[in-house]
Parts: C-alpha cells; structure tokens; sequence
C-alpha cells in the first residue's frame, strides 16, 4: 500500500433488528461497500463464501447483521484485521420501543417476531476497542427520521 493510500474498510454493524442498519447502509455505503447480511444470504456458509471474497479481493464491505456480542463480531474482526481492513464499528442505539414500532411499518413479509427483537435487545452489548476496532461510532435517528453519527459509544438508551 502507498503511503498515501487509505486502508480499506471492513465496517460491522451492531443493533437490533428494525434499528436502522439496512437503511443507513442504503444511504452511506450502497456505492462503495458489499453488503453481507444473513438476511439477504440466508445462510451462514453463503455469508463465508461473500465474506471470504471480500477479505481476498481486498473489497470494502458492510456486514449488517445484528450482532450483538462479542463473539458474533470477533469471527469479522479477526479475519479482516488480518487481512489488513480497517474495522470501524457501527451500534445502532435505540429504544425497546423505537425498535418495536419501526418494525410494526415495515411490510407484512419484513416484520421481525417482536419475541426476536426483544431477545435480541436484552442481549446486546456494545462494541468496545478492546474487541480490536480502530473506530467506534454510535448512530442515532433523530425526530425527523434521519440518522446522526455520533463519534465514540453513547450510553445505551432505556427500553
């Protein structure tokens, strides 16, 4: 890599479901990274195989699934430090909630089990350096529907 060349960037979403990860992924990263995401996938040896490419093709990419410990974010992380990406993490903070209602507007066919979103919520830990990122970033949705990145982990919001 030159000295002026930018690192390239694997980027891990953490949140719940109906917490804004797909859509922040349309709007900020659709033209320059892959998205891999279990939901579009549907299993995890079809994730490998399109995390696998990435890692290998030195592509920028988004992995955009909830992950909500540590060990569900270490399998990324460690590969893709490896492979010399940048790992930025991205936890999505909202309310129980938020989460519920904006889950209740998706079509019939999107909506997530409530059950699910609220496992999902009493399970979620945020990201931490220490998990071996080299930036952390927390993204609210404001009042108006659009999404603020604060730099940093914010204080998880109550349910």
């Amino acid at each position: 890599m030159s000295p002026t060349a930018q690192p390239i960037e694997a980027i891990i979403f953490i949140g719940v479901q109906a917490s804004g990860k797909s859509t922040f992924y349309r709007q900020r990263f659709f033209d320059t990274h892959v998205r891999i995401s279990l939901d579009m996938l549907r299993t995890r040896q079809r994730e490998q195989f399109l995390f696998s490419a990435c890692l290998e093709a030195k592509q920028p990419f988004v992995i955009d699934n909830t992950n909500p410990l540590p060990a569900d974010r270490a399998r990324y992380i460690e590969r893709a430090r490896a492979s010399g990406f940048r790992v930025v993490a991205y936890f999505f903070l909202t309310s129980l909630r938020d989460a519920i209602r904006r889950n209740r507007q998706r079509a019939n066919k999107k909506q997530v089990p409530v059950p699910a979103i609220v496992g999902t919520f009493r399970k979620l830990r945020p990201p931490a350096l220490e998990e071996g990122y080299d930036a952390l970033h927390t993204v609210t949705v404001a009042p108006e529907d659009t999404f603020v990145v604060h730099p940093g982990i914010v204080a998880a919001s109550p349910s």
